[in-house]
């Protein structure tokens, strides 16, 4: 009789019966995007984290590859979970009413050398998408250490002054208060003030 409890012979019984490894009641990739953005890691962060190729975990997580049992078991490690885990529906939780409120001088701020970002909504956890106001210090090209880019989609509304909106594909953009963009972040890009004082954004990046 087959032991079911054991994590390989649930792969085994998937193959056999001619499904894809992802059990009938449970998207696999989905559960897999679902337990990192838990932890709050990006793709890169949590390939590194299970030893797997960010090529390798984008896959599964697209449900483009059905993972071998010792990638399952690097995947658990680095989600720190338990590989039967992976194959556990999540409890449905419904939530109600989440807010969170950031009032003027308020958020988290963080400086580089380019620009002085706030960040807001910091009390809410898992969230889907990350708001922020940035104030954009860099006034050249050439004060960035290459493209600045990174997993998911962003979106650019100016609040203040003129910039320009530099990216990897496209020509520049000058782009005034009230205009606004909507971008692959994983496509280099770079944002300078071109107005006598630093312009003012806001920026919501997706998390993935």
């Amino acid at each position: 009789m087959t032991d079911r409890a054991d994590p390989r012979s649930l792969i085994r019984i998937a193959r056999e019966n001619g499904e894809p490894l992802v059990a009938a009641e449970l998207d696999l990739g989905a559960r897999v995007r679902e337990l990192r953005r838990e932890l709050g890691l990006t793709l890169e962060q949590a390939s590194k984290q299970a030893g797997l190729a960010r090529s390798t975990l984008s896959k599964i997580e697209n449900g483009q590859m059905s993972p071998t049992y010792e990638a399952l078991k690097k995947l658990a490690s680095g989600l720190q979970i338990s590989v039967p885990q992976l194959f556990t529906p999540p409890e449905k939780e419904q939530v109600n009413g989440r807010m969170s409120l950031t009032r003027e001088g308020e958020g988290a701020a963080h400086v580089t050398a380019t620009y002085e970002h706030v960040l807001m909504a910091e009390s809410l956890t898992k969230k889907k998408m990350l708001p922020y106001r940035a104030r954009i210090r860099a006034r050249a090209m050439e004060e960035f250490d290459g493209w600045v880019r990174h997993d998911g989609e962003e979106f650019l509304y100016v609040l203040t002054g003129v910039v320009t909106l530099y990216t990897e594909f496209y020509e520049p953009i000058e782009m005034r208060r009230g205009d606004s963009a909507y971008y692959d972040a994983s496509m280099g890009h770079n944002l300078v003030s071109t107005s006598p004082d630093d312009a003012t954004v806001l920026w919501v990046t997706s998390l993935v």
